[in-house]
């Protein structure tokens, strides 16, 4: 069955392919100590929305790392979507160092400032730490941060958003918005059964792949309870061409189970 999609912005829709990337900023994730819980989502989010993620960056709270990825990036792809980094320590430096990517100042954004006492009760709750978090990028237009009020930031095709899952999901909720969105990709299966392992379709699904050069066709192997089985995954953005892609696949299957 076709995957379920998400209709983000209609009006913005277009038949074309929109591209992302998506940076990871932080050295937790890359110590192992924190489990990384936004690419998944953030994957799938965009995929039922339109827009093709082709690459995943992790790099750690170093500016100069941040900066390198950002400016590689932004240039490849259509979006950035940047998690991690934005909060009230010391070593929380996204925002610095997408300002430095950009060439552009960064300062204490009066609009997140008034988002922010409205949330913490008035000016005095501000503290020091919390108004790090009110730092944007010169420029940049405010992500709305629902959940704990900081904003996030899109600057360019760069979207920041906060690390933490609940806060970033609400955030790429409001930060799809501002995006251009393209063909939604679809995605159908054909599942040979048990005893047919990727050795016994590889040639044949190879000739199949040429012929169909505007699909994608991956070979996903399992071991479960009735043995070796291979789950083939056509994907594509035009319904019959995958379509097309399957009967082929069919065909073939039924060729070697006879």
């Amino acid at each position: 069955m076709p995957m379920e999609t998400l209709s983000a912005n209609p009006e913005q829709a277009s038949p074309v392919s929109v591209t992302a990337a998506i940076l990871v900023v932080g050295d937790e994730i890359l110590s192992g100590r924190t489990k990384d819980k936004n690419i998944g989502y953030i994957t799938e989010f965009l995929t039922g929305a339109g827009v093709d993620v082709k690459e995943v960056r992790v790099v750690p709270d170093e500016e100069e790392r941040i900066v390198e990825a950002v400016n590689a990036l932004r240039a490849r792809y259509d979006y950035v979507l940047s998690t991690g980094g934005i909060g009230p320590t010391h070593d929380d430096i996204t925002a610095d160092s997408v300002a430095k990517a950009f060439g552009v100042g960064i300062e204490i954004d009066q609009r997140a400032v008034e988002v922010m006492t409205r949330h913490y009760g008035g000016a005095a709750n501000l503290t020091p730490a919390r108004l790090r978090m009110a730092r944007i990028p010169d420029g940049a237009e405010l992500v709305d941060n629902p959940v704990s009020a900081a904003p996030g930031f899109m600057l360019g095709n760069v979207i920041v958003m906060a690390g933490v899952p609940n806060i970033m999901q609400r955030m790429l909720d409001n930060a799809i918005l501002r995006m251009r969105t393209g063909a939604i990709t679809l995605s159908d299966s054909v599942s040979p059964g048990p005893g047919i392992g990727e050795g016994a379709v590889a040639e044949p699904l190879a000739a199949i792949a040429l012929a169909h050069p505007e699909v994608s066709i991956g070979s996903y192997p399992s071991f479960g309870p009735a043995g070796f089985q291979t789950q083939l995954v056509i994907r594509g953005k035009d319904a019959a061409k995958v379509a097309a892609a399957k009967a082929d696949i069919e065909a073939m299957v039924a060729t070697i189970k006879r």
